[in-house]
C-alpha cells in the first residue's frame, strides 16, 4: 500500500466561541490511524496517510451541505477557521503516534 487517503462527512457549523467541534471526526481518525499503526506492525508498506480534504469544499454528491476537511471554511466570508480534528491530526503527527 503506498498511500491511503480518508475523510469522514459530518454536518458542522461553528459554534458561537468560535470554535468547531467535530469529535465524530476524531473518533474517525484515532480509529483510521490505529488500524494504520496495526497494519504497518504486521508488515505492510505504508508510505503515507492523507486526510481528505484539508478544508471543507465542494462534493459532487453533498455540495455545500457535509463538511470532510480539518479545517472550517465559512462559505459567505472564505474565514478558515482551524476544527479540534485538525489540532489532533496535528499533535498524532508531530508525535508519529496515535493520541
Amino acid at each position: 500500500m503506498e498511500t491511503m487517503e480518508l475523510g469522514a462527512r459530518v454536518h458542522l457549523e461553528i459554534t458561537a466561541d468560535g470554535t468547531v467541534d467535530d469529535s465524530d471526526r476524531i473518533m474517525f481518525l484515532r480509529n483510521h490511524l490505529a488500524h494504520l499503526h496495526r497494519a504497518t506492525a504486521e508488515g505492510v508498506p505504508v508510505k503515507g496517510y492523507f486526510h481528505w480534504s484539508p478544508m471543507d469544499n465542494f462534493e459532487w454528491s453533498d455540495g455545500f451541505s457535509n463538511r470532510f476537511g480539518l479545517i472550517y471554511v465559512d462559505y459567505r466570508t472564505q474565514k478558515r477557521t482551524p476544527k479540534l480534528s485538525a489540532a489532533y491530526f496535528r499533535e498524532a503527527a508531530a508525535k508519529n503516534a496515535v493520541v
